[in-house]
């Protein structure tokens, strides 16, 4: 910097690489919407359920890695978005599709009295809250008749042809739906952290004490957090069990599939930010690729993996390579540049 030249700081958030990946994932977006013109149906069942995921885990990062709520209750909002599916498709006559939405709705005036219970708890007290929670909501549909009780109901054929009247639409729809919503979900995290909102969720991640000493309502931003979030939980729960055609308390409740794994994708791509939950989620359909051939030994591995990942790098994969090349896909933050 020359003497006497004045100097002023720019703030800028996208850089070249953010700009280029922004562009080659428009691009992937796009290839991805038109697979049921090139794809097999395995292959769109296997994009689909990679977007439901990546909706799941985008959305349990955002409450745990920036509220600090680490929710292991999440399949309660699950299991209730795909059971407001089955009764307003199956009892009420609503098109299925629009019942996605609906479910969302009820789930999120369903997370108002929930969060009111739960926000009593701290911690480790919060986490096994919303775990009791989760099994409250699937005992008490076992307990619903209408909805076949303990042993689950299917959706009825003339429900399944109401999407469409051939299978290949029917798949296509189901599909397209599910990468809105996986897709959706990472667009809207993304606004929501560059948004008033996202700057006081970046301070709670980076420090209690010092956001509220800024003037910021902690209690309120995280209940706001947690009642966006158990809504499109619902919607993408309700979307696996328009997939799956058939939903029981046991499997829309299910700890394991909705909650253990969804925290594993978080863990080892990178809590605490956007590129770490889509990293985690390529890792973990890779390993179940190549590992469920070996049973019970694929899930000692998954742990296995977990533990490593949080003893020596807590940060998640994204982390590492965050830290060591300095790469921001998702910019969040402000860069400060000196121009003059």
């Amino acid at each position: 910097m020359s003497e006497g030249v004045a100097t002023a700081p720019t703030f800028t958030r996208s850089t070249t690489l953010s700009r280029v990946a922004g562009v080659l994932a428009l691009i992937l977006l796009a290839v991805l919407a038109a697979a049921p013109w090139w794809g097999s149906r395995a292959e769109l069942h296997l994009f689909g359920e990679f977007a439901t995921y990546l909706a799941l885990a985008v959305l349990w990062n955002l409450l745990a890695g920036y509220t600090g709520l680490v929710s292991v209750g999440q399949q309660a909002f699950v299991g209730l978005g795909g059971y407001v599916l089955f009764t307003f498709a199956q009892n009420l006559g609503v098109p299925p599709l629009l019942s996605i939405p609906i479910a969302g709705v009820i789930a999120g005036l369903a997370a108002v009295p929930v969060g009111l219970l739960v926000f009593r708890l701290q911690g480790a007290y919060f986490a096994i809250g919303t775990w009791v929670v989760a099994e409250v909501f699937r005992l008490g549909f076992a307990q619903i008749a209408v909805l076949g009780g303990g042993s689950g109901t299917s959706l009825t054929t003339d429900i399944v042809k109401s999407i469409s009247e051939t299978r290949d639409g029917r798949e296509a729809m189901v599909y397209w739906v599910s990468l809105a919503l996986g897709a959706g979900s990472v667009g809207v995290v993304y606004a929501l952290l560059r948004s008033r909102i996202g700057l006081a969720l970046t301070a709670i991640r980076d420090g209690e004490i010092a956001s509220s000493s800024l003037g910021i309502n902690i209690v309120q931003v995280k209940f706001l957090v947690y009642v966006l979030v158990a809504a499109v939980t619902a919607m993408v729960g309700a979307l696996i069990f328009l997939q799956k055609l058939r939903i029981s308390p046991d499997a829309a409740f299910s700890v394991n599939d909705w909650t253990a794994f969804v925290i594993f994708i978080v863990v080892i791509g990178g809590i605490g930010t956007i590129e770490g939950p889509i990293l985690g989620t390529i890792v973990y359909f890779l390993l179940r690729y190549w590992l469920a051939d070996y049973g019970t030994v694929y899930y000692m591995i998954l742990g296995a993996l977990a533990i490593v990942i949080m003893l020596f790098a807590p940060q998640g994969i994204w982390g590492l390579v965050a830290r060591r090349f300095g790469w921001s896909l998702f910019p969040v933050g402000y860069r400060m540049h000196w121009t003059g």
